[in-house]
């Protein structure tokens, strides 16, 4: 079989003929293999769904026990026939539970990678490379420009910048799923042990986290907090919350945002506060391009982002590719205006 007889795009999403399911599909549909729980790729009222176990804990806690009909977890590694097709997880690296799809139908191979980034983040499985004949990447960060630092360096900036301002909260906007949990984690592995300030979402989720063995110390919710005892902490919240948060301070907070983004001077001024992070969970240009290189796929197919850069490249080394522009991914996480 071809590989492009494997998955077709339709209106709700990437379509698989022969397991009679979809990938990530934005519309209800029968049946769904999610790749993780952002809310651009795992969506509510499904009639049937299969991820990881963490993943289907995730989309419980933002959806509520009945987001789909039925739900099935699969392990990583696990096959798992539907239909005429065998489909097998492998970890992404992306956030808890995020999972790339092997898909096998007559010897004919298709990865769907979910959106991944290969550096290195102590809440989740690194991403496994897979050989394949179609390997269907995101490009988030397309483009040559996108060259992440160390996580672990930017964290030491936060730090260092608690020292110097003792007396003012470090608020840092990042997302409530996987971004927020990472910089916890790294927060503690550089030797922050003190409370964390989170607000009501990203603590959900942290429970979540901490409920498959991904320990982050010691959470303390916003929630009826004053702005002055807030003073020398850190919070870690939705960007949206720091306007309310530190009204009638007697110190202005050092605003932070955690994102691939601020790499470029023009999201960091307009979106990062004093102290912009660049930490992200998406693969860079480096990434993207090296795992091109080794899963060494006929066909490259790009779902979303910056696709042009990416196509341009791949035809450079001999792989055809093509943009899906799938409507309604990437989503979950807008960059700052």
């Amino acid at each position: 079989m071809r590989p492009d007889q494997v998955l077709k795009l339709t209106p709700a999403g990437l379509y698989c003929e022969a397991g009679d399911f979809y990938v990530d599909p934005v519309r209800k549909s029968p049946r769904a293999v999610i790749t993780h729980g952002h809310s651009d790729h795992a969506r509510a009222g499904h009639g049937a769904v299969l991820a990881t176990a963490e993943t289907l804990a995730v989309m419980e806690v933002r959806y509520g026990a009945k987001f789909a009909g039925t739900r099935q977890a699969a392990r990583f590694g696990e096959t798992i026939a539907m239909g005429d097709a065998r489909v097998t997880l492998k970890p992404a690296g992306h956030v808890l539970g995020s999972a790339q799809v092997l898909i096998e139908v007559k010897g004919a191979r298709v990865v769907v990678s979910g959106d991944y980034k290969r550096a290195r983040d102590p809440t989740c499985p690194a991403f496994v490379p897979i050989p394949c004949d179609v390997f269907i990447t995101e490009a988030t960060f397309g483009l040559p420009v996108f060259r992440h630092p160390p996580a672990e360096g930017e964290v030491a900036k936060l730090l260092r910048s608690l020292e110097l301002f003792p007396e003012r909260a470090h608020f840092v906007g990042a997302y409530s799923l996987g971004k927020a949990q990472r910089l916890i984690a790294l927060l503690r592995e550089a030797g922050y042990h003190d409370p964390i300030f989170v607000d009501a979402a990203t603590a959900r989720l942290c429970a979540v986290y901490e409920a498959h063995n991904v320990t982050l110390g010691k959470l303390l919710l916003l929630d009826g907090r004053t702005a002055n005892a807030l003073a020398g902490k850190i919070v870690i919240a939705a960007p949206s919350a720091r306007a309310d948060l530190f009204a009638g301070a007697d110190h202005e907070p050092v605003t932070s945002f955690a994102s691939g983004w601020m790499r470029t001077r023009k999201r960091a001024r307009s979106g990062g506060g004093e102290l912009p992070l660049i930490i992200s969970d998406h693969a860079d240009w480096d990434e993207l391009t090296a795992t091109a290189r080794e899963v060494a796929p006929r066909e490259l197919w790009i779902t979303h982002g910056e696709e042009a850069a990416l196509i341009h490249w791949a035809t450079t080394f001999g792989i055809a590719a093509r943009p899906l522009a799938i409507k309604g991914y990437g989503d979950e996480e807008t960059p700052p205006a």
